[in-house]
């Protein structure tokens, strides 16, 4: 296996990345909380971890890959009111939770396919994980670093930091979190304000409720995701990833809680992919400013220009370096586009050429050349998965295929086996590492994807009762003689004059 370096967000080091069972690697992301749609911040990490998944594999590597579902309505402290996210949007859009969390669900799962990423080896729920979760704090409490109040159980962070470095991951100072943490919802109970909940007694009027040792109530935000890694990849894995907004608290917390249940830290590689950016500010629903996966495909947002392909917003996250930042921009998604329309048409130009297998002939300057650029591919990968520096190589190779095309290139200036290099490099990262697919189908299918899509989003419209966008859609494709048909089995049939 080739020598992988990765950035470890925890040592703040390139460190080369050599897993805890040979051949065998371990991959724990956090998902998406299921209370709303999916949008364009949202799809960083998701597409960031599906490449360093499909690299590691591409290595050699039998992987396994968790991304959670958070589904609990969790109960958030920091930098916001705390609240029941699920049941809160369940009660606006008149839906039981479990209803709303399988409706976002399947949003996301569809987001994911769009944009190509491979399936987790397992998805998690935190719902489906409550006992785990109970045991796991049982323990912590048994050994002492939590405590229990009114029916809550808090962690706590002031003993922990006397033993650990808890804020070595985010940078952050215990000191300071004790004076500049909010006074949120039952921070009277706490002993510190940086104490953050592991089980939170549930009010009357909480819907999404469990019976634990301490009464009912429901689990804190960070225990699910070291209940869950734990359960699926041991008390100690290879790597851990989610977005720069993660580390603090979510996380931080993670590290601490995990560290006193298993007697030690869980994770030896932590990943952290930067933010997208609007305007310099992050994108975020606290801030209002999110374009979602079904607006961004569509072009239905004010912000937009037009729609844009899952494969150019994919190609436009993974030009940039993960680690940073991506301000987003009409002119640049328009810019990936007609970037990826290039480097695919240059690929199916090199599919289409025929070496001579006279090497004669070959230059042996340009030979050379192309080795070391598509050799170079795998030692940017390697160097902290770098696709941007990929990408940046074979848009280098793209003039030599297209002068060979147009002749101002003999076809057998390559030798043989540099023109086969050639056509294995950009198939092996362009397909299988950057899980690009083509722009441009047949016509038919075309059409199909197009339909497929719309009728995603009017079915979606219809089950946020927004009637007036299905009929619009309805109606618009009447008038281009496309005459769609509600099924009884809640499927969509059409047909075209």
């Amino acid at each position: 296996m080739s020598e992988l370096f990765i950035y470890n967000s925890y040592t703040r080091e390139k460190e080369k990345f050599e897993s805890l069972v040979p051949g065998h690697a371990g991959l724990y992301v956090c998902g998406p909380t299921v209370s709303g749609e999916s949008h364009l911040g949202h799809a960083r990490p998701y597409i960031t971890f599906d490449v360093v998944y499909r690299y590691l594999t591409h290595l050699g590597y039998k992987v396994r890959y968790v991304r959670n579902i958070t589904d609990a309505g969790h109960f958030e402290e920091e930098g916001r009111v705390a609240e029941d996210k699920v049941a809160t949007k369940a009660q606006l859009e008149r839906l039981e939770p479990m209803e709303l969390v399988q409706k976002y669900t399947n949003l996301y799962h569809w987001g994911m396919r769009a944009f190509n990423n491979h399936e987790p080896s397992i998805e998690p729920t935190a719902t489906g994980h409550i006992i785990e979760q109970i045991n796991m704090i049982q323990d912590i409490i048994k050994k002492g670093y939590a405590y229990e109040v009114n029916g809550s159980v808090y962690f706590d962070v002031k003993k922990y930091a006397e033993k650990y470095p808890y804020g070595k991951l985010s940078g952050r100072v215990l000191e300071d979190q004790l004076e500049t943490t909010r006074d949120l919802d039952g921070q009277d109970e706490k002993r510190n304000k940086a104490d953050f909940a592991l089980w939170k007694n549930a009010p009357p009027e909480h819907i999404m409720r469990w019976t634990s040792p301490w009464g009912e109530g429901f689990p804190g935000w960070h225990i699910e995701c070291s209940a869950m890694s734990s359960k699926y990849l041991g008390q100690t894995f290879d790597i851990h990833g989610g977005g720069m907004d993660l580390q603090f608290p979510h996380h931080e917390s993670e590290i601490a809680q995990s560290t006193i249940a298993h007697g030690h830290a869980p994770v030896r590689y932590w990943m952290h992919n930067n933010m997208i950016t609007i305007n310099g500010k992050k994108m975020g629903k606290s801030y209002n400013n999110v374009i979602k996966l079904t607006e961004l495909f569509s072009g239905n947002h004010p912000m937009l220009e037009q729609a844009y392909h899952p494969m150019v917003v994919r190609f436009y996250i993974l030009q940039t370096h993960y680690r940073s930042t991506l301000d987003f921009s009409n002119e640049a998604l328009q810019a990936s586009e007609r970037a990826l329309k290039r480097l695919w048409e240059a690929y199916e130009v090199l599919k289409k050429l025929v070496h001579p297998g006279n090497a004669e002939a070959a230059d042996s300057k340009l030979d050379a050349e192309v080795i070391t650029k598509c050799k170079e591919c795998d030692d940017f990968m390697n160097d902290d998965i770098n696709t941007a520096k990929v990408i940046g190589n074979l848009f280098e190779l793209v003039p030599v295929i297209n002068s060979i095309k147009g002749g101002q290139i003999a076809t057998n200036a390559l030798s043989a086996s540099t023109h086969a290099l050639l056509l294995q490099t950009f198939k092996t990262y362009i397909q299988d590492i950057l899980g690009l697919q083509p722009l441009q189908v047949q016509q038919g299918d075309k059409i199909d994807q197009v339909l497929s899509l719309l009728i995603d989003i009017r079915r979606d419209a219809r089950t946020r009762k927004d009637f007036a966008t299905s009929d619009q859609i309805r109606n618009k494709l009447s008038e281009a003689g496309i005459t769609l048909k509600d099924e009884k089995d809640g499927s969509v049939s059409y047909t075209i004059e």
